[in-house]
């Protein structure tokens, strides 16, 4: 696909031919920073709880950590899947070159906005952080619209709300307030739109390499459980944001949590075990029925609130973005779609994030040991990450093989 003249009053859009090669596609940019933000950021962390460093100056270390994990990681990791999505979704060409390096330095500036709160001050640094999202959600919306692909409006839907949890994140902190709201809002989003997603390109996947070997054994296709499913998913994350010690938050989370695992049993994912590549699609989706199962136990009072927010957001989130990251990274530069030692170690590393970070919340006498641990591994998987799709994302302009 080549670059084509933009339309009076347009923005250049297409695959860049020229120029960096990083900038030639969405995701390059966008995985390649998610994944050295996700080292850097939580190196930081780490080593802020360890010696207490101050990070991010009047912002607060808790305040930025929660914040650069939901709007800083994952909404590169979220920009980079969507500029890549959105184009095979439409039939429209994507953004790429010039306008697709300035997006990505709105994101960087972001980042180095909060770093300097005490140089620009809270408010300024606050809104030049809050400036990337909006301006995503108006690309991707832009791009939905014209190609009028009005059943993918759900995930201009997620980016609205990641917006306005952004925003009421950075007024709440300004406002010396309680953020969990907000975090939880932004943490529905995600999984929200991996429910969404999820639903799209599991079985796909999973079809498309059973097929490859004459196999018969399909996952179920998306029908009307698929809705009502999500639709359930849905009402319980509400209900998790809005009161997330109440009876009924417990009751339909309980519900969503048996109706995502048998949806996940539809997909038939143990019949990809031997392409890590797939099965860890699987195991992250995993996560969300366990986190509907965290948020009944959290609003009966069994479990604590930050137990919950780490399942979702390391299992469910975090996990099934390194899942996408890799694979489409391998897809969209020509590469084979099979995982490779290293990435089927970072896999395992992430995982054992996942596990053990909710763990050291409930086992609060060895928090300290169970959350550097957890971090370590976080750091671990992202390094693998970094070392073996940084030079895919980076260089060698290659031709997809048109994998989502």
């Amino acid at each position: 696909m080549r670059s084509k003249s933009p339309p009076p009053g347009g923005i250049p859009r297409g695959l860049a031919t020229t120029g960096p090669v990083l900038f030639s596609y969405g995701f390059r940019p966008f995985f390649l920073g998610a994944g050295l933000w996700a080292i850097g950021a939580m190196a930081a962390w780490v080593a802020g709880l360890s010696t207490g460093i101050d990070i991010a100056g009047g912002y607060g270390a808790a305040h930025w950590h929660a914040h650069e994990m939901l709007f800083g990681f994952s909404s590169a990791v979220l920009a980079g899947f969507l500029l890549t999505a959105v184009p095979n979704w439409t039939g429209r060409l994507p953004v790429s070159g010039l306008p697709l390096a300035g997006l990505f330095g709105l994101w960087v500036a972001g980042r180095l906005a909060l770093l300097a709160t005490d140089l620009l001050g809270l408010m300024l640094a606050a809104v030049i952080e809050a400036l990337f999202l909006p301006t995503l959600l108006a690309i991707c919306a832009r791009e939905v619209i014209a190609g009028r692909k009005w059943k993918d409006l759900k995930v201009v839907g997620g980016l609205v709300l990641l917006s306005c949890a952004n925003v009421h994140f950075h007024l709440a902190v300004l406002a010396n307030a309680n953020v969990d709201t907000f975090a939880r809002l932004a943490i529905g989003a995600y999984v929200m739109l991996i429910m969404i997603v999820g639903g799209r390109i599991l079985p796909s996947f999973t079809r498309n390499w059973l097929n490859k070997f004459g196999r018969s054994d399909f996952p179920t296709p998306y029908n009307r459980f698929d809705t009502a499913t999500i639709l359930t998913g849905i009402a319980a994350l509400a209900s998790w944001v809005l009161t997330p010690e109440h009876v009924l938050t417990a009751a339909i989370a309980t519900i969503a949590s048996v109706l995502h695992m048998a949806r996940l049993l539809r997909w038939r994912g143990w019949t990809t075990y031997p392409e890590k590549l797939l099965v860890v699609l699987h195991v992250a989706y995993a996560f969300v029925p366990l986190g509907f199962a965290g948020i009944a136990a959290g609003a009966l009072g069994a479990v604590g609130e930050y137990p919950v927010l780490h399942i979702l957001a390391v299992g469910v989130i975090a996990c099934m973005m390194l899942a996408v990251m890799t694979r489409a990274s391998r897809g969209h530069t020509g590469r084979p779609l099979t995982a490779s030692p290293i990435t089927s170690a970072s896999y395992v590393a992430i995982i054992g994030a996942a596990l053990l970070r909710p763990l050291a919340e409930i086992v609060p006498t060895y928090y300290h040991v169970l959350a550097a641990a957890s971090g370590t591994l976080w750091i671990c998987a992202f390094t693998l990450f970094i070392l073996e799709y940084g030079p895919m994302l980076a260089c060698n302009r290659r031709s997809p093989r048109g994998a989502a």
